[in-house]
Protein backbone atom coordinates (compact mmCIF):
# COMPACT_ATOMS: atom_id res chain seq x y z
CA UNK A 1 0.00 0.00 0.00
CA UNK A 2 3.00 2.23 0.93
CA UNK A 3 4.91 1.64 -2.62
CA UNK A 4 1.19 2.61 -4.54
CA UNK A 5 1.03 5.86 -2.41
CA UNK A 6 4.51 6.28 -3.24
CA UNK A 7 3.61 5.48 -6.91
CA UNK A 8 0.81 7.88 -7.04
CA UNK A 9 2.49 10.73 -5.63
CA UNK A 10 5.44 10.64 -7.88
CA UNK A 11 3.32 10.87 -10.76
CA UNK A 12 1.43 13.71 -9.17
CA UNK A 13 4.73 15.71 -8.54
CA UNK A 14 5.86 14.90 -11.93
CA UNK A 15 2.71 15.89 -13.09
CA UNK A 16 2.76 19.14 -11.33
CA UNK A 17 6.30 20.02 -12.49
CA UNK A 18 5.36 19.21 -16.13
CA UNK A 19 2.79 21.75 -15.32
CA UNK A 20 4.78 24.69 -14.26
CA UNK A 21 7.11 24.26 -16.58
CA UNK A 22 4.25 25.18 -19.06
CA UNK A 23 3.14 27.53 -16.95
CA UNK A 24 6.75 29.67 -16.88
CA UNK A 25 6.96 28.89 -20.78
CA UNK A 26 3.79 30.74 -21.62
CA UNK A 27 4.80 33.56 -19.60
CA UNK A 28 8.43 33.99 -19.88
CA UNK A 29 7.63 34.35 -24.13
CA UNK A 30 4.23 36.57 -23.04
CA UNK A 31 3.64 39.24 -25.44
CA UNK A 32 1.17 41.40 -26.78
CA UNK A 33 -0.85 39.99 -29.80
CA UNK A 34 -3.50 39.57 -31.70
CA UNK A 35 -4.22 37.79 -34.87
CA UNK A 36 -6.29 37.08 -37.87
CA UNK A 37 -7.60 33.51 -38.71
CA UNK A 38 -8.17 33.17 -42.58
CA UNK A 39 -11.08 32.20 -43.52
CA UNK A 40 -13.08 29.28 -43.46
CA UNK A 41 -13.68 27.47 -46.44
CA UNK A 42 -17.25 27.86 -46.60
CA UNK A 43 -18.85 28.07 -50.54
CA UNK A 44 -20.53 31.40 -50.79
CA UNK A 45 -22.99 29.36 -52.65
CA UNK A 46 -24.54 28.20 -48.68
CA UNK A 47 -24.86 31.85 -47.89
CA UNK A 48 -27.60 33.61 -48.51
CA UNK A 49 -26.64 37.57 -50.21
CA UNK A 50 -30.22 38.61 -48.81
CA UNK A 51 -28.32 39.01 -45.56
CA UNK A 52 -25.25 39.89 -47.00
CA UNK A 53 -22.24 42.29 -45.17
CA UNK A 54 -23.22 45.92 -46.21
CA UNK A 55 -19.59 46.29 -48.47
CA UNK A 56 -17.72 48.32 -50.67
CA UNK A 57 -14.20 48.27 -52.43
CA UNK A 58 -11.91 50.56 -52.10
CA UNK A 59 -8.26 51.41 -54.27
CA UNK A 60 -6.92 54.66 -54.26
CA UNK A 61 -3.33 54.02 -53.85
CA UNK A 62 -3.88 50.83 -51.91
CA UNK A 63 -4.36 46.72 -53.40
CA UNK A 64 -8.26 46.56 -53.57
CA UNK A 65 -9.79 46.50 -50.06
CA UNK A 66 -13.34 45.14 -48.74
CA UNK A 67 -14.57 47.79 -46.36
CA UNK A 68 -17.73 47.82 -44.11
CA UNK A 69 -20.20 50.07 -45.24
CA UNK A 70 -21.13 52.02 -48.12
CA UNK A 71 -18.71 54.02 -50.84
CA UNK A 72 -18.09 57.36 -48.54
CA UNK A 73 -17.34 58.96 -52.11
CA UNK A 74 -21.00 57.96 -53.62
CA UNK A 75 -23.38 57.86 -50.59
CA UNK A 76 -24.39 59.81 -47.53
CA UNK A 77 -25.83 57.26 -45.52
CA UNK A 78 -25.82 55.60 -42.03
CA UNK A 79 -24.53 51.61 -42.24
CA UNK A 80 -25.93 49.76 -39.09
CA UNK A 81 -24.50 46.72 -38.26
CA UNK A 82 -26.63 44.30 -35.71
CA UNK A 83 -24.11 43.18 -33.00
CA UNK A 84 -24.60 40.17 -30.53
CA UNK A 85 -22.04 39.84 -27.90
CA UNK A 86 -21.72 36.32 -26.55
CA UNK A 87 -20.18 35.81 -23.50
CA UNK A 88 -17.60 32.56 -23.10
CA UNK A 89 -17.55 30.86 -19.71
CA UNK A 90 -13.92 29.31 -19.31
CA UNK A 91 -13.74 26.63 -16.68
CA UNK A 92 -10.34 25.08 -15.73
CA UNK A 93 -10.32 21.74 -13.65
CA UNK A 94 -7.73 20.52 -10.96
CA UNK A 95 -5.08 19.45 -13.10
CA UNK A 96 -4.94 22.69 -14.98
CA UNK A 97 -5.91 25.82 -12.26
CA UNK A 98 -9.42 25.01 -10.85
CA UNK A 99 -10.70 28.63 -11.66
CA UNK A 100 -13.43 29.84 -13.48
CA UNK A 101 -13.37 33.23 -15.51
CA UNK A 102 -17.11 34.39 -15.90
CA UNK A 103 -17.34 37.61 -18.13
CA UNK A 104 -21.17 37.93 -16.13
CA UNK A 105 -19.13 38.34 -13.03
CA UNK A 106 -18.18 41.71 -11.60
CA UNK A 107 -15.88 43.73 -13.32
CA UNK A 108 -16.15 47.13 -11.18
CA UNK A 109 -18.53 48.83 -9.89
CA UNK A 110 -22.16 46.92 -10.71
CA UNK A 111 -20.91 46.39 -14.33
CA UNK A 112 -19.83 43.11 -15.03
CA UNK A 113 -17.38 42.68 -18.03
CA UNK A 114 -20.36 41.92 -20.27
CA UNK A 115 -22.29 44.81 -19.16
CA UNK A 116 -19.27 47.09 -18.84
CA UNK A 117 -18.66 46.11 -22.71
CA UNK A 118 -22.07 46.89 -23.93
CA UNK A 119 -21.88 49.87 -22.18
CA UNK A 120 -19.02 51.46 -23.56
CA UNK A 121 -17.99 53.93 -26.47
CA UNK A 122 -17.72 51.07 -29.03
CA UNK A 123 -21.50 51.00 -28.74
CA UNK A 124 -22.45 54.10 -27.44
CA UNK A 125 -21.93 57.51 -29.00
CA UNK A 126 -20.53 59.13 -25.72
CA UNK A 127 -17.93 61.32 -27.10
CA UNK A 128 -17.54 64.22 -29.74
CA UNK A 129 -14.28 63.38 -30.97
CA UNK A 130 -12.39 66.27 -31.86
CA UNK A 131 -9.56 65.55 -34.21
CA UNK A 132 -6.61 68.31 -34.46
CA UNK A 133 -9.49 70.78 -34.34
CA UNK A 134 -11.85 68.87 -36.50
CA UNK A 135 -15.02 67.85 -34.93
CA UNK A 136 -15.71 64.26 -36.02
CA UNK A 137 -19.33 63.77 -34.55
CA UNK A 138 -20.21 62.83 -31.16
CA UNK A 139 -20.67 59.38 -32.04
CA UNK A 140 -18.78 55.72 -31.45
CA UNK A 141 -15.17 54.84 -31.18
CA UNK A 142 -14.84 53.00 -34.11
CA UNK A 143 -17.14 55.33 -36.67
CA UNK A 144 -15.58 58.12 -35.17
CA UNK A 145 -12.29 56.26 -36.64
CA UNK A 146 -13.62 55.37 -39.93
CA UNK A 147 -15.12 59.12 -40.65
CA UNK A 148 -11.71 60.05 -40.16
CA UNK A 149 -10.35 57.52 -42.22
CA UNK A 150 -11.67 58.57 -45.38
CA UNK A 151 -12.24 62.29 -44.23
CA UNK A 152 -11.01 63.94 -47.03
CA UNK A 153 -13.00 60.89 -49.54
CA UNK A 154 -16.21 62.30 -49.40
CA UNK A 155 -16.73 62.50 -45.57
CA UNK A 156 -15.98 66.46 -45.17
CA UNK A 157 -19.07 66.91 -46.67
CA UNK A 158 -21.14 64.31 -46.61
CA UNK A 159 -22.48 64.80 -42.67
CA UNK A 160 -24.68 62.01 -42.41
CA UNK A 161 -21.93 59.07 -43.45
CA UNK A 162 -21.56 56.87 -40.56
CA UNK A 163 -20.90 52.65 -40.13
CA UNK A 164 -22.25 52.00 -36.40
CA UNK A 165 -23.30 48.89 -34.20
CA UNK A 166 -26.36 48.83 -33.58
CA UNK A 167 -27.52 47.89 -29.30
CA UNK A 168 -25.98 44.79 -29.08
CA UNK A 169 -28.37 41.94 -28.29
CA UNK A 170 -26.51 39.95 -24.83
CA UNK A 171 -26.84 36.64 -26.07
CA UNK A 172 -26.54 33.41 -23.34
CA UNK A 173 -23.71 32.44 -22.06
CA UNK A 174 -22.11 29.53 -23.23
CA UNK A 175 -19.53 27.23 -21.22
CA UNK A 176 -15.88 26.38 -22.05
CA UNK A 177 -14.72 23.59 -20.30
CA UNK A 178 -10.28 23.90 -21.22
CA UNK A 179 -8.44 20.61 -21.07
CA UNK A 180 -5.65 20.15 -19.86
CA UNK A 181 -2.78 20.43 -22.58
CA UNK A 182 -4.97 23.32 -24.32
CA UNK A 183 -4.84 26.06 -21.33
CA UNK A 184 -4.02 26.85 -17.83
CA UNK A 185 -4.11 29.46 -15.47
CA UNK A 186 -0.97 31.48 -15.44
CA UNK A 187 -0.02 34.76 -13.36
CA UNK A 188 -1.12 38.45 -15.57
CA UNK A 189 2.37 38.76 -17.08
CA UNK A 190 1.52 42.55 -16.45
CA UNK A 191 -0.79 42.61 -13.18
CA UNK A 192 -0.14 39.39 -11.50
CA UNK A 193 -3.41 38.32 -10.81
CA UNK A 194 -4.89 34.95 -11.74
CA UNK A 195 -5.25 34.30 -15.82
CA UNK A 196 -6.41 31.65 -18.28
CA UNK A 197 -5.22 30.76 -21.13
CA UNK A 198 -6.37 28.56 -23.91
CA UNK A 199 -4.95 27.41 -27.38
CA UNK A 200 -6.60 29.95 -30.20
CA UNK A 201 -7.24 26.67 -32.81
CA UNK A 202 -8.94 25.02 -30.10
CA UNK A 203 -11.35 28.08 -28.89
CA UNK A 204 -11.94 28.68 -32.70
CA UNK A 205 -13.12 24.91 -33.09
CA UNK A 206 -15.72 25.78 -29.86
CA UNK A 207 -17.08 28.85 -31.33
CA UNK A 208 -17.72 26.93 -35.02
CA UNK A 209 -20.30 25.11 -32.92
CA UNK A 210 -21.62 28.05 -31.11
CA UNK A 211 -22.10 30.00 -34.20
CA UNK A 212 -24.12 27.12 -35.71
CA UNK A 213 -26.20 27.25 -32.54
CA UNK A 214 -27.83 30.61 -33.10
CA UNK A 215 -29.72 31.13 -36.54
CA UNK A 216 -29.73 35.03 -35.27
CA UNK A 217 -26.01 35.20 -36.82
CA UNK A 218 -26.65 35.64 -39.68
CA UNK A 219 -23.79 37.61 -42.47
CA UNK A 220 -25.05 40.88 -41.68
CA UNK A 221 -25.11 40.38 -38.10
CA UNK A 222 -21.65 40.42 -36.34
CA UNK A 223 -21.29 38.13 -33.41
CA UNK A 224 -18.65 39.04 -30.65
CA UNK A 225 -17.57 36.54 -28.44
CA UNK A 226 -16.22 37.67 -25.22
CA UNK A 227 -14.25 36.24 -22.24
CA UNK A 228 -12.93 37.77 -18.87
CA UNK A 229 -9.20 37.45 -17.35
CA UNK A 230 -8.22 34.83 -20.45
CA UNK A 231 -6.19 35.27 -23.51
CA UNK A 232 -5.27 33.07 -26.07
CA UNK A 233 -2.32 31.18 -27.17
CA UNK A 234 -0.40 30.13 -30.31
CA UNK A 235 2.74 28.66 -29.40
CA UNK A 236 3.27 31.42 -26.64
CA UNK A 237 1.14 34.24 -24.84
CA UNK A 238 -1.11 36.22 -24.80
CA UNK A 239 -3.43 37.17 -27.82
CA UNK A 240 -6.08 39.24 -26.90
CA UNK A 241 -8.62 38.55 -29.83
CA UNK A 242 -8.48 37.88 -32.81
CA UNK A 243 -11.53 37.96 -36.45
CA UNK A 244 -12.20 35.66 -38.78
CA UNK A 245 -15.08 34.27 -41.03
CA UNK A 246 -16.49 31.79 -42.69
CA UNK A 247 -16.64 31.88 -46.48
CA UNK A 248 -15.88 34.95 -48.50
CA UNK A 249 -16.80 38.08 -49.72
CA UNK A 250 -19.54 38.93 -50.57
CA UNK A 251 -21.42 36.49 -48.69
CA UNK A 252 -19.43 34.96 -45.64
CA UNK A 253 -20.32 35.49 -42.26
CA UNK A 254 -17.87 37.45 -40.48
CA UNK A 255 -16.83 36.71 -36.40
CA UNK A 256 -14.62 38.19 -33.77
CA UNK A 257 -13.45 37.34 -30.60
CA UNK A 258 -12.62 39.45 -27.62
CA UNK A 259 -10.83 39.56 -23.95
CA UNK A 260 -10.93 41.91 -21.28
CA UNK A 261 -8.99 42.07 -18.74
CA UNK A 262 -9.28 43.16 -15.26
CA UNK A 263 -6.95 46.44 -14.07
CA UNK A 264 -4.73 46.11 -10.94
CA UNK A 265 -3.84 49.68 -10.36
CA UNK A 266 -3.19 52.61 -12.47
CA UNK A 267 -0.19 49.94 -14.70
CA UNK A 268 -1.65 49.48 -18.37
CA UNK A 269 -2.58 46.11 -18.20
CA UNK A 270 -2.89 44.19 -22.37
CA UNK A 271 -7.03 44.08 -23.18
CA UNK A 272 -8.00 45.80 -20.50
CA UNK A 273 -11.46 47.21 -20.89
CA UNK A 274 -12.30 48.15 -24.46
CA UNK A 275 -8.46 47.80 -25.93
CA UNK A 276 -8.55 44.54 -27.55
CA UNK A 277 -12.04 45.09 -28.58
CA UNK A 278 -11.39 48.30 -30.37
CA UNK A 279 -8.22 47.03 -31.79
CA UNK A 280 -10.36 43.88 -33.14
CA UNK A 281 -13.45 45.74 -34.54
CA UNK A 282 -11.26 48.98 -36.02
CA UNK A 283 -9.29 45.96 -37.92
CA UNK A 284 -12.76 44.22 -38.98
CA UNK A 285 -14.22 46.93 -40.94
CA UNK A 286 -11.23 47.51 -43.19
CA UNK A 287 -10.45 43.61 -43.53
CA UNK A 288 -13.70 41.60 -42.79
CA UNK A 289 -13.19 38.65 -44.21
CA UNK A 290 -9.23 38.89 -43.18
CA UNK A 291 -8.38 38.82 -47.10
CA UNK A 292 -7.17 42.34 -47.81
CA UNK A 293 -3.67 42.67 -47.98
CA UNK A 294 -1.18 45.64 -47.94
CA UNK A 295 2.41 45.72 -47.97
CA UNK A 296 2.97 42.35 -47.59
CA UNK A 297 0.75 40.87 -45.10
CA UNK A 298 -3.16 41.62 -44.15
CA UNK A 299 -4.80 44.96 -43.57
CA UNK A 300 -4.23 45.09 -39.87
CA UNK A 301 -5.04 48.53 -39.20
CA UNK A 302 -4.28 47.71 -35.02
CA UNK A 303 -1.12 45.90 -35.39
CA UNK A 304 1.06 48.49 -36.21
CA UNK A 305 0.51 50.35 -32.64
CA UNK A 306 0.21 47.26 -30.31
CA UNK A 307 3.44 48.16 -29.22
CA UNK A 308 3.36 51.58 -28.26
CA UNK A 309 2.99 52.39 -24.52
CA UNK A 310 0.13 51.91 -22.66
CA UNK A 311 -0.43 48.91 -25.90
CA UNK A 312 -0.90 52.00 -28.21
CA UNK A 313 -4.43 52.93 -26.35
CA UNK A 314 -5.87 56.60 -25.58
CA UNK A 315 -7.70 57.07 -22.64
CA UNK A 316 -11.52 58.50 -22.38
CA UNK A 317 -13.40 59.05 -19.12
CA UNK A 318 -16.96 58.69 -19.47
CA UNK A 319 -19.32 58.23 -16.41
CA UNK A 320 -15.93 57.92 -14.04
CA UNK A 321 -15.00 55.20 -15.60
CA UNK A 322 -11.81 55.21 -17.62
CA UNK A 323 -11.66 53.58 -21.48
CA UNK A 324 -9.40 52.59 -23.32
CA UNK A 325 -9.19 51.91 -27.06
CA UNK A 326 -6.72 51.00 -29.15
CA UNK A 327 -5.52 54.02 -31.85
CA UNK A 328 -5.74 52.39 -35.19
CA UNK A 329 -3.75 53.33 -38.36
CA UNK A 330 -5.39 55.16 -41.64
CA UNK A 331 -5.20 54.21 -44.87
CA UNK A 332 -2.46 56.61 -45.37
CA UNK A 333 0.05 53.73 -43.47
CA UNK A 334 -0.98 50.96 -46.36
CA UNK A 335 -0.49 53.62 -49.47
CA UNK A 336 -3.43 55.97 -49.43
CA UNK A 337 -2.89 59.59 -50.80
CA UNK A 338 -2.72 61.47 -47.42
CA UNK A 339 -5.48 63.84 -48.17
CA UNK A 340 -7.75 60.57 -47.79
CA UNK A 341 -7.27 60.96 -44.25
CA UNK A 342 -8.21 63.80 -41.54
CA UNK A 343 -5.80 66.40 -41.35
CA UNK A 344 -3.27 64.29 -43.42
CA UNK A 345 -2.91 62.26 -40.53
CA UNK A 346 -1.42 58.54 -39.94
CA UNK A 347 -3.60 57.40 -36.90
CA UNK A 348 -6.49 58.31 -35.65
CA UNK A 349 -4.81 59.42 -32.13
CA UNK A 350 -1.87 61.12 -34.62
CA UNK A 351 0.25 58.54 -33.55
CA UNK A 352 3.50 60.66 -36.03
CA UNK A 353 4.56 57.83 -38.99
CA UNK A 354 6.97 58.94 -41.52
CA UNK A 355 6.63 56.13 -44.06
CA UNK A 356 4.40 53.82 -45.20
CA UNK A 357 3.98 50.29 -44.03
CA UNK A 358 6.69 48.10 -45.21
CA UNK A 359 6.60 44.61 -45.26
CA UNK A 360 3.47 44.58 -42.68
CA UNK A 361 5.27 47.07 -40.60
Amino acid sequence: MMKRFCVVMLCAVVLFSLSSIAFAQEIQGARPMFRALPPHGIANAEQNPAVALPQWTFSSGVTPAVIVGTDPSKTNTTTTIPVGIIPIKMVYGPSNGNKTFDPNTTYVGSYTATALIAASPIFNSLIDYNQGGTDLGKTQYIDAYERGNFWGFGIDSNTNYHVVFAKPVIAPEQTFNVPSGIGNVISNPWSGIPTGTADINWFDTQLQTVIQKFSQIQPNVLPIFLTYNVYLTEGGCCIGGYHSANGFAPNGQTYAYTTTISQDGSLPVFSMDISALSHELGEWLIDPFTTNTACGGLMENGDPLENNPAFGTHPYSVGGFTFHPQDLVFMRYFGAPANTSVNDWWTFQNFGFTRVCQNGQ
